[in-house]
């Protein structure tokens, strides 16, 4: 199927699910289409879709990976001792898990195409990664405390998991020592968390 067939069936999938988006215009070229299609799975509450529309979604978000210039290999990056010190585009890296900065509701963020690091990652794991989260969220019957940590499988990611973090909240250069503590607590849980799973911790 040629690629801007695959976008148009996508988002008009999305599209009528809800009448407010029929009558979106949608781009006549590709870049155009993908920014549609993730702003639609960005707005997305979390719920089941079929199948055929999860095959075609999770075939174009390996393609813009190879867009982005395909997997980084956590092997091949330099490391000194048990550290690697690294810079770039975290959706794809091929880890064993990557870290999420998650809000309180776990879900992802829900502002289209914006550039935060919650965004970027359900945007490039698929819908499924919010269904994961909302099915987790929905068994510990409340909100996640900041300072604490989850672990969802990462779905269309190069890595295996993805571990979601909810951290404090600053708005001053200088944050108080409650907030010091609950982003240390972020890191340990995080650390709890990979230890856990028997994956192999990345600092």
């Amino acid at each position: 199927m040629k690629r801007e067939k695959r976008l148009d069936i996508l988002i008009d999938v999305l599209k009528n699910e809800n009448a407010e988006y029929a009558n979106l215009s949608v781009p006549a070229d590709i870049k155009g289409k993908q920014k549609l299609l993730r702003a639609l799975m960005n707005i997305r509450q979390p719920k089941p879709i079929e199948n055929e529309w999860l095959k075609l979604q999770d075939d174009e978000l390996r393609e813009q990976l190879l867009d982005k210039g395909g997997e980084i290999d956590i092997n091949s990056l330099p490391r000194k001792g048990r550290y690697v010190l690294w810079q770039g585009d975290i959706t794809r890296l091929n880890a064993d898990a990557i870290v999420n900065a998650a809000n309180s509701r776990m879900l992802g963020c829900f502002a289209p195409l914006h550039g935060c690091i919650d965004n970027a990652i359900h945007s490039a794991a698929g819908v499924q990664l919010r269904l994961a989260c909302d099915e987790l969220m929905q068994v510990k019957g409340r909100s996640e405390p900041t300072g604490e940590a989850e672990i969802t499988p990462a779905f269309n990611l190069p890595s295996k998991f993805v571990i979601h973090t909810v951290g404090p909240i600053v708005y001053t250069k200088n944050p108080t020592s409650t907030d010091r503590l609950l982003l240390e607590s972020c890191y340990q849980k995080c650390l709890e968390c990979a230890e856990a799973n028997g994956l192999m911790p990345m600092i």
